[in-house]
């Protein structure tokens, strides 16, 4: 691990200890801290980009919630980032028991004008979502956490639910098949099965 993350994340797993007792300033400066992270993570996870900043929030509202039971075992880092988990994975069971109903009449219109423009870097963020988009899930989940977001594997793991030596091969493999889509730019990359690991 980088020594700046670990300093980091030490830093953040004593304001939120600090923040359990009371401290409204370690509030600020753990939400603060975390915040990108959170936000980054959750946009990797969530199909739905309008939907982001909300599960961001809930998943904060969630964890000032629950510091009172959080004891610093992991980083307070590795902690956020399994509710924020959570909350996107609650996300889709509310959507998929509560289909949202849309009452425009050019559905399509509205999605192009939803859609950011001229932002520095978009094409180049739409470029490595679709490049990301052909990893099957699990891969992409370990990539994103180890490669995007610096967790260590060990907390990768533990987030994910799996053996360090998963993650370390779910995190090969994906850069196996970037590098491989990479170099071949002009060809159309297969969608690879879903249940691949």
């Amino acid at each position: 691990m980088i020594p700046a993350r670990d300093s980091m994340d030490d830093s953040t797993t004593a304001w939120a200890l600090a923040a359990r007792a009371g401290d409204a300033e370690a509030v600020e400066h753990f939400v603060r801290a975390l915040h990108r992270d959170v936000l980054r993570y959750v946009a990797h996870l969530c199909a739905d980009r309008q939907a982001v900043d909300d599960l961001v929030q809930d998943t904060f509202l969630r964890a000032l919630g629950s510091l009172h039971r959080f004891e610093g075992r992991s980083s307070a880092r590795a902690w956020l980032l399994s509710i924020a988990r959570r909350a996107v994975i609650d996300s889709y069971r509310y959507s998929a028991a509560r289909p949202r109903l849309h009452d425009a009449t050019d559905w399509q219109l509205a999605v192009e004008r939803a859609q950011p423009c001229g932002l520095p870097g978009f094409d180049d963020g739409i470029a490595l979502a679709d490049l990301l988009a052909t990893l099957p899930e699990a891969r992409r989940e370990a990539f994103v956490l180890t490669q995007l977001l610096g967790l260590p594997y060990e907390e990768a793991a533990a987030l994910t639910d799996c053996p360090v030596g998963t993650v370390r091969s779910r995190v090969a493999r994906a850069r196996a098949t970037l590098v491989a889509l990479l170099t071949a730019p002009d060809e159309q990359p297969p969608r690879p099965p879903a249940l691949a690991a």
